[in-house]
């Protein structure tokens, strides 16, 4: 890894030391720099959990990713580092449909002199921070969040209220890095999958998140949230510049589907 390429691409002069105030500095920075985002699933190009184009995709061309991306380019900067860092399976709404979820998510296990702790960069609307592991309910940057223990291998993270999915479990073990490979192309072929069914780009900012799910556009904050409509192509490019730091000018032959996507699911809400 061009470790100096990454520290720039996410706004750090000087890397960080490999303790708990380093950790926090980077999950901060690169969640304010990178957005989560699906484009290329949307454009059907394929996408993968090798570090090498993660990082070309991310930093040479600065583009944001997905969990299997950001997650697998933090965890590869904090190895860099001199972090002790474990990749392990995430498994969202594992709660309501069971292991067959196992593996959907990537997280990052990290060793600290101060404990165990969970970091994710790749939820698109998780924790800021990295979150020791002790049960409860936490807050970071103004959002409520819980963390819960199911047994001696598994927790389950309890999303903010105002949060895209409830939860998400993971397992402390080492992740099987085949079954990652493959939920990562299931998640981008199957027809229900939602990274196929329509975009999804989010980031932090100041004072709160920027969530963009097809025409919705959301400004979450602790105290709730605001939503306006996307009119047209152009306008998206320009969000997705403007907000996202996404320069993707091809995002606009998206435009028919994500239209398409949008009647259907406001149709379907209708009683």
């Amino acid at each position: 890894m061009d470790l100096d390429a990454y520290l720039c691409r996410i706004g750090l002069a000087d890397p960080p030391g490999a303790n708990l105030a380093g950790l926090r500095a980077l999950h901060r920075a690169h969640l304010r720099a990178i957005p989560y985002e699906n484009l290329d699933v949307q454009f059907g190009r394929q996408v993968g959990i090798e570090r090498e184009p993660i990082f070309e995709k991310m930093v040479t061309n600065r583009r944001g990713g997905w969990c299997y991306e950001m997650n697998g380019l933090f965890g590869w900067a904090l190895e860099q580092l001199g972090f002790e860092v474990t990749r392990v399976a995430g498994a969202v709404m594992r709660e309501a449909m069971g292991d067959a979820f196992i593996g959907n998510h990537l997280v990052l296990k990290v060793e600290l002199d101060e404990g165990l702790y969970l970091a994710d960069v790749g939820f698109g609307d998780g924790p800021i921070d990295p979150v020791r592991l002790t049960p409860g309910e936490f807050e970071s940057d103004g959002f409520t969040y819980g963390l819960e223990q199911l047994d001696e291998t598994w927790w389950r993270l309890r999303n903010h209220p105002f949060g895209g999915a409830k939860s998400f479990d993971f397992s402390l073990a080492p992740a099987d890095e085949t079954l990652l490979a493959a939920r990562c192309r299931e998640l981008q072929t199957k027809a229900w999958s939602p990274f196929v069914q329509n975009l999804v780009c989010q980031r932090y900012v100041d004072g709160g998140l920027l969530v963009l799910r097809g025409r919705v556009m959301r400004e979450v904050k602790p105290e709730g949230v605001t939503e306006s409509t996307i009119e047209s192509a152009r306008e998206l490019l320009g969000v997705l510049d403007d907000r996202f730091g996404l320069q993707v000018p091809e995002a606009a032959s998206l435009w028919p589907r994500i239209c398409a996507r949008h009647k259907e699911i406001f149709a379907a809400a209708r009683p």
